[in-house]
């Protein structure tokens, strides 16, 4: 009796957890969807690509003509 117990509150848990877990998710990838074509993002992901540029710059000028390409 205690097992059939067990495991009909295992299965009860494991069916709500995973409709949770799939809202959630859904969740989740709206509001990603929502910012990544946010135009205040793009301008903040393209201010740190010219900063990632410039100091990958700076450091190949540093190290001159032997850094790796």
């Amino acid at each position: 009796m205690a097992k059939l117990s067990f495991l009909a509150g295992f299965g009860a848990g494991y069916v709500l957890g995973a409709r949770a877990g799939h809202e959630r998710y859904e969740q989740i990838r709206r509001a990603w969807d929502r910012a990544k074509d946010d135009p205040r993002l793009q301008s903040l992901a393209g201010m740190a690509q010219a900063r990632a540029d410039d100091a990958l710059s700076s450091i190949r000028d540093r190290m001159g003509s032997d850094a790796p390409r």
